[in-house]
């Protein structure tokens, strides 16, 4: 949910972009003690343009014209682009979506850039050989990005509002990236348990029964609130008559279920619950031992955590301030 966050702000930060400046270039000189300002938006230049314009005159430099630049054509519609897919990335919910903004957002950022400092580059070389002012050798390209003294005036190239918030986008779905990582490490860790369960049962259960199912971490949704499973230490089964199976991420979302009548017909043959300590395994709900309250937060704010043992569920106790209880006192 975190990452969804970052990713819808990051979007609605690329809108921004398109009415703020992304860089700016300012120059300052002594005849100029105010500075001058060239502002590159998303759609055009603006600031200071026909007094640089003036200048650049003078040393053989091609005057700045938007109309010149195919770019200021471009740039708005791929910055609502990669704003419609970090909306779309944190909708579908997948990290391979995520994966795939991420790295054509960084694409597009380093491609920019060399784009703009070759923009710099023609613009500082290529100058008119009868301008009224000829320095030989002498180049007047702007710097990419920090200072760069060019005769008497000293010029800096650094992001505006618009590039820093450009920027601020890619580091939230860098974020998004490094926590969706350390949440596939931990889940490919518990999937490796799980899995070890999952063929250990089929072995022991023959084919006419009927029982829990490992949840999955990452994989497996709550059928009741829909969201993917990230913590099975708190999640919670039901198991029907009929052999169908319900997950939940924790006793809360069970509850709600049961409590609204959806499995309809479907009568309830046996409720687990994960074992919080260990390998997280599924106990029968009322065979295992239960706290209640104090510090315990689950997924969805239930407050009832299982144990497979009593020694466990006493050390639990004393770090979350809870109290013990049976199954029966939580259905009350």
């Amino acid at each position: 949910m975190l990452s969804r966050v970052l990713l819808v702000v990051a979007a609605i930060g690329l809108i921004f972009v398109l009415y703020l400046p992304i860089w700016r270039i300012e120059l300052d000189a002594p005849q100029y003690p105010e500075g001058l300002a060239l502002k590159i938006h998303a759609n055009g230049l603006k600031g200071n343009v026909d007094i640089i314009n003036g200048l650049n005159h003078y040393i053989g430099m091609k005057t700045l014209h938007n109309e010149d630049f195919i770019e200021f054509t471009i740039l708005p519609y791929a910055i609502i682009f990669f704003s419609v897919l970090f909306a779309l990335a944190a909708i579908l919910n997948r990290r391979r979506w995520l994966n795939l903004a991420f790295i054509l957002f960084v694409a597009f950022g380093i491609i920019a850039m060399v784009d703009f400092w070759r923009w710099e580059y023609n613009y500082g070389h290529n100058l008119d050989p009868n301008a009224a002012i000829v320095v030989p050798g002498m180049a007047y390209q702007p710097p990419l990005i920090g200072f760069k003294q060019l005769l008497n005036f000293g010029a800096y190239s650094i992001p505006d509002k618009g590039g820093w918030i450009f920027i601020g986008a890619g580091v939230l779905v860098l974020l998004c990236i490094l926590l969706e990582w350390k949440k596939s490490r931990a889940g490919k860790k518990q999937v490796s348990v799980n899995v070890i369960f999952l063929i250990s049962a089929s072995m022991l259960l023959n084919s006419c029964s009927s029982g829990p199912k490992p949840v999955i971490a990452g994989r497996d949704n709550c059928y009741l609130c829909k969201m993917t499973i990230t913590d099975t230490r708190y999640a919670a089964e039901l198991v029907t008559e009929k052999g169908k199976v319900y997950i939940f991420d924790d006793v809360f979302c069970l509850q709600s279920f049961m409590k609204s009548g959806m499995q309809g017909d479907n009568k309830v043959k046996d409720i687990y619950l994960a074992d919080f300590s260990g390998e997280h395994t599924l106990v029968k709900a009322g065979e295992s031992f239960l706290l209640q309250g104090g510090d315990i937060r689950g997924p969805m704010n239930g407050n009832v955590i299982a144990f497979k043992n009593k020694d466990s569920m006493k050390k639990m106790a004393e770090r979350f301030n809870a109290v013990a209880i049976n199954w029966e006192q939580v259905n009350k």
